[in-house]
């Protein structure tokens, strides 16, 4: 199941995160995890948010530019070798990665990664074939 994420494009200067954050806060919204990369000037903050909705259109009020894409959340055996395992199965099926990062805690033998796809069809046929199932919204901000 795909999952909704936030990419918000900002300046890469201090108080910015602190400002997105606070805004996040003012408006009762949590943040269940992010990954921000970073050029000299300008990051891309990526979110995942139960109110995904919500919290972009609050962030746009703010002056944010928020943007939506689509994610796969995966669990990945919690030891030496459980990403690997993942990654030869999507590179035996030429399945290319366009970004990928931890999710902020793990569910019981289970690390939680998101990935971005370049085909998420592709992707989500060769992982259900292998009996790897997608972490659903639902499960995902419980």
């Amino acid at each position: 199941m795909r999952i909704k994420q936030l990419s918000l494009f900002i300046e890469n200067k201090p108080g910015t995160l602190n400002n997105v954050c606070r805004v996040l806060k003012e408006n009762d919204i949590n943040i269940c995890t992010l990954s921000l990369a970073d050029t000299e000037q300008f990051g891309i903050m990526r979110l995942l948010i139960h109110d995904w909705e919500n919290a972009k259109e609050v962030l746009e009020n703010a002056g944010f530019v928020a943007n939506v894409t689509e994610v796969l959340a995966l669990p990945v055996a919690d030891h030496p070798g459980g990403l690997a395992y993942l990654l030869e199965i999507l590179d035996e099926n030429k399945i290319n990665i366009e970004y990928m990062y931890a999710f902020s805690y793990g569910k019981g033998d289970k690390a939680i990664m998101v990935f971005r796809f370049e085909n998420p069809d592709k992707a989500l046929e060769v992982l259900s074939e292998k009996g790897i199932d997608t972490i659903k919204n639902i499960d995902l901000f419980i």
